[in-house]
């Protein structure tokens, strides 16, 4: 049978998208106070006007401490007017909008924990308290466990309230669940520790929670790592088997990504973050931690589709739908992901640079993204205008300051 085309529609769990291009979650830096802005409307709704088939809000915290920053959307009630006319402006785009939900469990930079320490897979060093001044991490008990599962769905719920047509469990990058996942991280002596299907039993808990909460009404997806980039991290092997318990719980998609916020974040991304983006953060937490980053970061250039070996292994090892991300840049690599058995494009950068980016693949109007992968959208959340791509003007400032709602 012939690949399909990136064009070509598909069903992930009851939700039917136009296309196979899934704008990937990614720091907005547009909820001030953890309120949405019109500026996040507008972000999201021109990646919808420009073809997407959904976009995903980042970030999207399931309670207060399981938030990493002060400004970042939490779902909660008082946040669900907000998002309501979020998602009206994607539907009226004709795209579908996913909440991605997560905590951050040890990886948080607030000023006020409801604990002395955050709380995480095991106790012991915290490598992100280096910086925020709390060097340890609580291991959870398991009522902790359950009072977390719990939250999640709670997120679910208010989710598709707001009227989101989809959740995505972030189980990546440092945050709680990968936090479960990862050896290095994870040194529970319990059901909940040892190989990498017994390290998923917590994150697939929460899956089957949000699934039977929600799952008959919006598409559950994961977003997992293929590689965490690090010497001790998890592996390819590790993700395959990952992917293979939450293809038995049921999820409706995996989003495919690697590297960790701590250890490799280069490896999230492909390439290194630039010195002069560094120079010009204004949060001293975040420019101090970045700087001290680069003191290990490998010397690495970028190269499209560069999960593409590790997320081969996860394609090998299950049937359900997954979605490829990593350095998607062109048409060529939307047609290599299809080719290689991938059911969406997810992308990140790309979009931030061109949101009608779609629309131009499509029309063959471009057939290769403009962005240069400087990373430097990166750090523009922390600007007043919040995330954008440095090739094009800056964000409006004053939307960004803006509520949804009002």
């Amino acid at each position: 049978m012939s690949n399909p085309s990136p064009f070509d529609p598909v069903r992930i769990g009851p939700l039917n998208l136009r296309n196979r291009f899934i704008k990937s979650g990614a720091n907005e830096g547009m909820a001030k106070g953890g309120v949405p802005s019109k500026m996040l409307v507008e972000h999201h709704r021109g990646i919808a006007a420009g073809g997407a088939a959904m976009t995903t809000v980042a970030y999207c915290a399931v309670s207060a401490d399981g938030r990493t920053f002060v400004d970042q959307v939490r779902l909660e009630p008082g946040s669900v007017k907000h998002l309501r006319v979020l998602t009206d402006a994607v539907h009226g785009e004709g795209a579908a909008v996913c909440a991605q939900i997560t905590h951050g469990g040890a990886f948080t930079f607030l000023p006020e924990l409801s604990t002395r320490y955050p709380r995480s897979a095991s106790g012991g060093f915290n490598a992100a308290g280096v910086i925020s001044g709390r060097l340890f991490r609580t291991a959870m008990k398991l009522e902790d466990l359950e009072r977390t599962a719990d939250e999640f769905v709670t997120a679910a719920k208010l989710a598709r309230e707001a009227g989101f047509n989809a959740v995505e469990i972030h189980m990546g990058h440092g945050y709680l669940l990968s936090q479960f996942l990862s050896p290095a991280y994870n040194k529970r002596r319990d059901e909940y520790g040892g190989g990498a299907e017994q390290r998923a039993r917590f994150p697939a808990m929460v899956l089957r929670r949000v699934l039977d909460a929600v799952g008959k009404d919006l598409a559950v997806s994961c977003k997992i790592c293929v590689t965490e980039g690090f010497k001790g991290g998890a592996t390819a092997q590790d993700a395959a088997a990952v992917a293979r318990v939450l293809e038995r719980e049921g999820a409706h998609l995996l989003v495919l990504s690697g590297g960790m916020n701590v250890e490799a974040p280069w490896a999230i991304f492909g390439s290194p973050m630039p010195r002069a983006a560094t120079d010009t953060l204004q949060n001293p937490v975040i420019r101090t931690a970045t700087r001290i980053l680069r003191l290990w970061e490998p010397k690495i250039s970028f190269h499209e589709l560069y999960f593409m070996e590790h997320s081969r292994q996860v394609r090998a090892a299950v049937r359900m739908p997954l979605g490829y991300l990593g350095g998607v840049t062109s048409m060529a690599g939307v047609e290599q992901a299809m080719a290689e058995g991938f059911d969406c494009v997810v992308m990140a950068r790309a979009l931030i640079h061109d949101a009608q980016l779609v629309n131009k693949f499509r029309s063959g109007a471009a057939t290769r993204s403009g962005c240069t992968a400087c990373n430097e959208c990166v750090v523009m959340m922390y600007t007043p205008g919040g995330t954008s791509c440095v090739l094009n003007a800056p964000n409006d400032a004053e939307l960004n300051r803006t509520p949804a709602a009002s």
